[in-house]
């Protein structure tokens, strides 16, 4: 099995595909500077094109698709991040990571709505046994949906903080947000 590092803000995801398929781990770089962000999108247009190359060439490439949706995503194209997470989504449907990148390239992009329906993809695509490594995502994917909820339905929104305290009851946001809802 072969290891891919792609660097994404907010983003800790873990790929393991069966046969010719990677790990992709993303992960924060909150260290960078205005010149290495220049030089990183720079970088990432070329690796863009070589990317989009080899999709051409194999439509169903689903490694290069999530190079290039990651490339996308470090060069704030969230747009084309989100085309290409939902290209991989349709290839691999029951591959909860897609969803939460598509819901934090929507977050990104502003798109609440959207934002909001891919997590709740994220969350009910992640299987029993992925429960342990995606704790700190669904955390977060959970804390985002009260978080959008507590004007709306806050009883809905206390039950989402709950769940996201349950899988990281350490985040102060959710802390905070908890007793927020709960005053």
């Amino acid at each position: 099995m072969k290891i891919v590092k792609i660097n994404i803000k907010n983003l800790f995801l873990g790929l393991l595909f069966v046969g010719g398929m990677s790990l992709v781990n993303a992960q924060v770089d909150s260290t960078k500077t205005t010149a290495n962000t220049a030089a990183t999108t720079q970088a990432g247009d070329s690796s863009i094109e070589g990317l989009k190359k080899q999709i051409e060439a194999n439509p169903k490439d689903t490694e290069s698709l999530a190079k290039l949706a990651a490339a996308y995503q470090d060069a704030s194209d969230w747009t084309n991040a989100v085309a290409t997470w939902k290209k991989i989504s349709v290839l691999l449907p029951d591959w909860a990571p897609a969803y939460y990148s598509q819901a934090y390239a929507y977050q990104a992009a502003k798109d609440d709505a959207n934002a909001k329906i891919a997590y709740e993809k994220y969350i009910a695509t992640v299987k029993p046994e992925e429960v342990e490594q995606n704790k700190k995502n669904l955390a977060y994917a959970y804390f985002y949906l009260a978080f959008s909820e507590q004007q709306s339905d806050r009883n809905k929104a206390k039950e989402h903080i709950a769940k996201s305290l349950q899988y990281d009851p350490t985040n102060q946001d959710a802390l905070k947000l908890s007793k927020t809802l709960n005053s």
